[in-house]
């Protein structure tokens, strides 16, 4: 029986506190269009894409109009590119993006995501062909998005990778600094990275996953909030069991809207990510959740206590919600994107350590921050290790998306626009890391992964 007051809440959560479902993602493998010719393999994903997507933009949309549920992003993630392009040998990547670009704005998506390479372990010659070419295909292209897989649990952390990709992101920042370095705001480099993730910029279809796949991401930051606004007086149990119940219905949304698009799209249901994704708007704020449990500012010392505590509620209230969860699931704590993260950033509150300490509580990493333009490569090389270790000692996902802000330093701002936001250049420690960085090989798997 449908409870009046159930509708009335929810109601009151999409117009007052920004609960809106953030992608519809479908997930399409392209296996099928590998070809040893580039041009025959660029039609072949182009015409799969087109055939299979057409319908997604209008059947969200017509989801948002009858359920009066916001549908904020329709997303596309394919096949690992350099998969792909293995076959297609000595040529350049770039016209995969280049065709991907093409897809995207023909069926009308937000983002597709996938012109990316798998290299926890060592690099194949089409990984190495993509990597190099990043940098161009993210400037050439306005709706692709790009990721890099550089370690994992079982695998280690390939450091010959992990170096290299200080210079990709630096070159990639270089190179779109006419726009505001946007070119490195699209690209995320992992650490045990998921194959089913509906989030951008890291979504990619892994080759486990079915051939087409519905993969939904819900938000609802400031639902949290409003719900701990409204309840004072709570201890931290009382607390944690409040974001469990809010998660839950939170979540519930999510598979509503992820079973009717796969329904009406003819596609499997994969999964529904229970991640809490802030915006730049006011009131949708993981940050200001964190002070809304009680920290004056997000940074304060208890900060990573807290956000522990608010992940854990989330995903056992969500997995209780879906029938099948996955993705990233958690908390996230992009800084340009969140308002809260914004503002203590600024303030000095929010440190790039203080973050990093965040991250082995949360998912996914250290995401959405800008950095000085004059951050040497081996500096960003040592952010994304350390990033890296913390997600193979813990066997969970962490990530390093970091924007060198060419031309700008400590205090200035760079601003992207929509939902990646815009933000303060934040100070890093340059003490240098050349040395350890240009050791290069592997550091090994943790005596955890041999769970066999």
């Amino acid at each position: 029986m449908i409870d009046t007051r159930d509708i009335l809440e929810t109601i009151t959560m999409i117009q007052d506190e920004n609960l809106d479902i953030r992608t519809v993602t479908m997930g399409i493998s392209l296996l099928d269009c590998i070809d040893s010719n580039i041009d025959v393999a660029c039609d072949k994903v182009y015409n799969k894409i087109v055939k299979t997507a057409k319908d997604l933009v209008p059947v969200c949309e017509q989801i948002e109009k009858e359920l009066g549920i916001p549908i904020i992003n329709k997303r596309i993630s394919v096949t690992p590119i350099a998969i792909i392009a293995s076959a297609c040998k000595d040529e350049n990547p770039v016209k995969f993006a280049i065709t991907l670009e093409k897809a995207a704005r023909e069926v009308g998506v937000n983002f597709i995501g996938g012109y990316s390479a798998l290299v926890q372990k060592g690099f194949a010659g089409a990984d190495r062909r993509l990597i190099e070419s990043i940098p161009e295909a993210l400037s050439v292209t306005d709706h692709v998005c790009s990721s890099v897989n550089i370690g994992s649990t079982k695998a280690g952390i390939n450091m010959d990778a992990v170096a290299t990709m200080g210079h990709i992101v630096k070159k990639t920042a270089e190179i779109t600094a006419d726009r505001d370095c946007i070119g490195a705001a699209k690209l995320v480099v992992f650490c045990n990275a998921p194959e089913d993730n509906p989030f951008m910029a890291g979504a990619f279809l892994g080759v486990g996953e079915p051939d087409v796949v519905i993969n939904v991401g819900v938000s609802g930051p400031g639902v949290v909030r409003a719900a701990l606004a409204k309840s004072s007086g709570l201890d931290l149990t009382g607390v944690a069991e409040l974001i469990k119940r809010t998660a839950f219905k939170i979540t519930r949304m999510g598979q509503l809207v992820a079973r009717e698009a796969s329904k009406r799209l003819g596609v499997p249901f994969g999964i529904v990510d229970l991640s809490l994704a802030p915006t730049p708007a006011v009131g949708d704020s993981v940050a200001h959740i964190l002070e809304e449990i009680g920290l004056e500012k997000c940074g304060a010392c208890g900060t990573t206590a807290a956000l522990a505590m608010l992940n854990d509620a989330v995903k056992k209230g969500g997995v209780m919600a879906s029938s099948k969860v996955g993705g990233l699931s958690g908390a996230f704590i992009p800084v340009t994107e969140d308002a809260g993260m914004i503002d203590a950033a600024t303030c000095g509150a929010l440190t790039i350590e203080k973050l990093e300490a965040m991250t082995a509580v949360c998912s996914v990493g250290l995401d959405m921050i800008n950095i000085p333009g004059d951050t040497p490569p081996e500096v960003i090389s040592a952010i994304i290790a350390d990033e890296a270790a913390i997600g193979m000692i813990n066997s969970k996902t962490t990530a390093v998306r970091v924007i060198p802000a060419i031309g700008k330093k400590v205090g200035d701002e760079l601003s992207f626009g929509g939902l990646l936001g815009g933000g303060p250049v934040m100070k890093v420690n340059t003490y240098s890391p050349f040395k350890f960085i240009s050791r290069g090989g592997q550091i090994p798997a943790p005596i955890q992964s041999l769970k066999n």
